[in-house]
């Protein structure tokens, strides 16, 4: 018989024949717990701001939710209206939609993506939030793309600048126009 060696107490026995081999390290989670608190912030920062939108009370002192500037016409009328010049100028929007300006139109030579710079200004007497419905229009008066931008706490006589960004494929040569302007009191 052996006579086994048993090392004295609180150390380690050597790793080798008849001893186990020494407990793994754990593994910190630290990174993974840090990664999903950030995306959970930034999930609640979303759901906060949708929620702000959607409860958010309407501003009824400058205009309420305004209609599309534009009424679409019959294909044949639309296309007519297009190739010749109005014979008077219309009429400058009223209520949300005079608080939108599109400042550029173009296509994106690369992407191929349309886009329309827009500057937003409240001139309503309560601070509020914007939705903007943009569409993209080819010179034959056919809807091409569309897209929607948004602004949220703009102080009455404040000014921001966004960006409606469509993602369709356009390769001809746009228009863009604003549909409708919902501004709601933040």
């Amino acid at each position: 018989m052996s006579h086994q060696q048993f090392p004295p107490p609180g150390q380690q026995p050597p790793p080798g024949y008849g001893y186990p081999p020494p407990p793994q390290p754990k593994k910190s989670s630290v990174g993974k717990v840090l990664g999903f608190g950030c995306l959970g912030i930034v999930g609640l920062i979303i759901i906060i701001g949708i929620a702000g939108a959607l409860v958010g009370g309407r501003d009824d002192t400058a205009g309420n939710a305004s209609e599309p500037s534009q009424t679409a016409a019959s294909p044949k009328a639309a296309g007519a209206a297009s190739a010749k010049p109005p014979a008077s100028k219309p009429a400058p929007p009223a209520g949300a939609e005079a608080d939108v300006e599109i400042t550029d139109c173009e296509v994106d030579s690369a992407t191929k993506w349309a886009k329309a710079e827009l500057t937003i200004t409240n001139r309503s007497s309560k601070k509020s939030n914007y939705m903007i419905s943009v569409e993209f229009v080819n010179k034959a008066g056919t809807r091409v793309g569309e897209a929607i931008a948004a602004t949220n706490n703009l102080a009455p006589g404040q000014a921001a600048e966004e960006t409606a960004q469509g993602l369709d494929q356009i390769t001809d040569k746009i228009t863009c126009k604003v549909t409708k302007v919902t501004r709601y009191a933040s």
